[in-house]
């Protein structure tokens, strides 16, 4: 059976990734459309031209993208977007792949996972670092329990200034800086490794990089989660790799249980060297958005629930709110209700 997936928008860089895993699956039709690509805040190719270029079908609007009768869609507006285009969607009974994070509130987020639930249609959210082999191999030994209890887990996600999507850093479009791209990854992995809500957050956070570029979004922070058990986790986000950088930046996952050290770094594999623009790296891992979308394609033909699901979109949607109002306060730690 031909799976009709139709992609919103161009905003977010994975989009494009997203394009060509599609475009390797059989029987699987694709079309995009990308109407705020016009008034976008860069000089970044979108829209048709966008389209053009990766060899997809195209139409102007979101009306026509629906009037299409798609099985599915994939959600790659600004985060702002995200809530409007995931009600329509399952006011349509279509299914959903949504970009991290799943929206720019709490209130927000459960609506969309309600509305959703309601149509009986699923909603996924694209966190594809939980893919990575590295990690599940360490989620399966401890699950195994060889390795005794998590006592504490420390995240770094750090990367390049995203420059080329402007809307990065722009408060209303993408609902905060440096702690919501960066800290949503690092909670989705410990939702999954922990299997418990966190209880409360402290975080702190500043706009020293880049300051001459006037941004109104911090570019860096550390944030400590606890959950009931006791454990406590650090994130550490930033923007803080150069423009220069031939990679976007990385991630990396130190895990301390009673009687081991697991580091999980699922993006230091890879080939470097140089060419007439300077460094260059060429990763040698999986494609971990191709192992996402094989998983949400699979889920829809199988008729199951994929992972990660709504449920965790929410919960690290309540660890970055938490996170951006305990910054605010000056670090004063967060209970999340």
């Amino acid at each position: 059976m031909t799976l009709k997936i139709a992609l919103l928008s161009f905003a977010h860089g994975h989009a494009l990734s997203y394009v060509a895993a599609l475009q390797r699956m059989p029987d699987v039709e694709l079309l995009a459309a990308d109407p705020d690509g016009a008034s976008a805040p860069d000089a970044a190719l979108r829209g048709a031209a966008l389209a053009a270029e990766l060899g997809v079908a195209y139409v102007d609007s979101y009306d026509e993208a629906f009037a299409w009768k798609p099985d599915a869609v994939i959600v790659t507006a600004e985060n702002a977007r995200h809530r409007d285009l995931v009600l329509r969607a399952a006011d349509a009974g279509v299914h959903v792949l949504c970009e991290k994070p799943l929206a720019t509130s709490v209130d927000d987020a459960v609506a969309m996972r309600a509305a959703c639930d309601a149509a009986g249609v699923t909603l996924m959210v694209a966190y594809p670092v939980r893919f990575a082999p590295e990690f599940r191999d360490a989620l399966a030994q401890i699950r195994g329990g060889a390795l005794g209890r998590v006592l504490g887990v420390t995240g770094i996600n750090n990367g390049k200034l995203p420059a080329d999507r402007a809307w990065f850093t722009d408060p209303d479009l993408a609902g905060g800086g440096a702690l919501v791209d960066h800290v949503v990854h690092c909670a989705d992995l410990l939702d999954e490794l922990l299997g418990e809500r966190a209880e409360s957050v402290r975080a702190v956070s500043n706009g020293i990089l880049y300051a001459d570029h006037d941004l109104q979004v911090e570019t860096g922070g550390m944030v400590t989660v606890r959950y009931p058990s006791g454990i406590i986790a650090t994130i550490d986000c930033s923007w803080s790799w150069p423009v220069s950088s031939p990679t976007w930046g990385g991630l990396t996952l130190q895990i301390v249980t009673e009687t081991a050290t697991l580091t999980v770094s699922p993006f230091a594999k890879g080939i470097a060297g140089h060419d007439a623009a300077g460094e260059t790296w060429a990763p040698t891992g999986p494609d971990l958005d191709a192992l996402l979308l094989t998983e949400f394609v699979a889920a829809l033909r199988e008729n199951r629930r994929p992972q990660p699901d709504a449920g965790v979109g929410v919960r690290t949607v309540e660890i970055v709110k938490a996170a951006q109002a305990s910054a605010a306060a000056g670090g004063e730690v967060m209970t999340i209700a």
